[in-house]
């Protein structure tokens, strides 16, 4: 079985944080659902539904805009067997500061996203 990742490590915060980005910069989620989210008895992907709600304050708060959100249908490179993630979700953020005050804030519902998922990545992106 692979590794699981729905949350960030102390270190990778660390690393994050002395990172030199300047200006906007993307950040490319990609996102595996619970099939059923004990916590809630919900879908996974119904609780990230609930988690996206619930961070719209956050993301308008710290400018951040929704660039694309979608369903991955076909692999034309990879696997043919297999789909990876249920969601694929770009969001960009006007800066690191105003990205670090939205994970930071009181309140920010990190834990609604963590129990929606399987597994995930998010990777820092620029168009630099």
């Amino acid at each position: 079985m692979s590794d699981k990742y729905v949350g960030v490590t102390p270190e990778q915060f660390q690393d994050f944080t002395t990172l030199p980005i300047e200006g906007s910069f993307q950040m490319l989620n990609l996102l595996k659902f619970k099939d059923k989210v004990e916590e809630t008895g919900l879908s996974g992907a119904e609780a990230y539904g609930q988690y996206m709600n619930a961070v719209i304050p956050f993301f308008m708060a710290s400018k951040a805009k929704i660039i694309y959100q979608g369903r991955p249908v076909f692999s034309l490179i990879g696997p043919e067997d297999t789909n990876e993630w249920d969601k694929i979700l770009i969001v960009e953020y006007a800066s690191k500061e105003d990205f670090l005050k939205m994970i930071t804030a009181e309140g920010y519902p990190s834990k609604m996203r963590s129990q929606a998922l399987e597994d995930s990545r998010l990777i820092l992106c620029t168009a630099k």
